[in-house]
């Protein structure tokens, strides 16, 4: 009987020292595969810095999103009224009084920007989704195109985006040889600023007087005495800023440099409070800017 008893003991014994041999292996094997992710310099392998700089990336870019979504963003001044029509496009402040825009606000990146998926097709439409649309037939025999506040030619990344440019909620009354000439070029040039900066906020719209003129079958639709252009790239190492305003009027010069002000002249002009959303600091400086040699660079 004692003898079963001893030898019974030997076996558990037996078995515990194997149970602990093996729990000790185990952290042995867990401990080298550890081991596994450093080099023997004890830097992280390849797969893991590309996880993390992965990582890393798509977080800067959702923050540039969300910033530059912000930047997207006027704040009409005193008395002004404007209903909002916003895309994935562009966004638009429309004055249904004057059946114009008030300002049009959208981001150019450099890949819309060289893009060429889309063809233009010239279709000018009432917009239904604000209220009092100018009609396309106002125009006729009115002596003024139908201007583009966000033009066709920026959205030819998307042919959605740029039919949307035809509706007249996006359209002001300006002479042909502005929309045609210096208008145009200004145009063309944002285009190339957004390819060599990365991406461009572009906020452009009319400048209309208080007893302005007005067109159309019922002449209700205001006709502005000039336009402006504002021009922000936040996404250099150095953000800069200007604007431009031209007069609405023929014989305008192809000489951009006599047309910059700063965003602080375009405000004062118009009442409205653009890129308010970034810091006071910030805010001022930039908007104090108008240094056309310095945007005209090729780098």
């Amino acid at each position: 009987m004692l003898v079963a008893k001893i030898a019974l003991l030997a076996i558990v014994v037996g078995a515990l020292a194997w149970w602990m041999h093996s729990i000790a292996s185990g952290k042995r094997s867990d401990a080298g595969a550890g081991s596994s992710v450093t080099a023997a310099t004890g830097q992280p392998d390849d797969t893991m810095i590309a996880s993390v700089a992965s990582w890393r990336h798509k977080q800067a870019k959702k923050q540039q999103r969300r910033q530059g979504a912000q930047l997207l963003d006027v704040r009409l001044g005193e008395g002004m009224t404007a209903k909002l029509n916003d895309d994935e496009a562009f966004r638009i402040y429309y004055n249904e009084e004057l059946r114009i825009p008030t300002a049009v606000v959208y981001e150019l990146t450099r890949k819309e920007a060289a893009a060429h998926s889309a063809q233009r097709r010239d279709e000018f439409s009432e917009d239904n989704s604000v209220a009092h649309s100018a009609r396309p037939t106002d125009y006729l025999g009115s002596g003024y195109d139908r201007g583009h506040m966000a033009p066709a030619g920026d959205m030819k990344w998307s042919q959605a985006a740029m039919d949307r440019t035809f509706r007249m909620s996006n359209i002001c009354p300006q002479r042909h040889d502005l929309n045609a000439g210096a208008w145009n070029d200004l145009e063309i040039r944002v285009r190339q600023w957004a390819k060599r900066d990365s991406a461009i906020i572009v906020i452009t719209g009319p400048i209309v007087d208080k007893n302005p003129r007005k067109i159309g079958r019922n002449r209700d639709i205001a006709v502005p005495r000039a336009f402006f252009k504002v021009l922000y790239a936040p996404f250099i190492d150095k953000p800069r800023a200007i604007a431009f305003v031209m007069p609405n009027a023929d014989n305008v010069l192809s000489r951009l440099d006599r047309y910059a002000v700063s965003i602080d002249e375009v405000e004062r002009l118009t009442g409205l409070d653009l890129l308010y959303n970034l810091p006071d600091d910030i805010e001022n400086a930039i908007e104090a800017q108008c240094n056309f040699s310095q945007w005209n660079r090729r780098h």
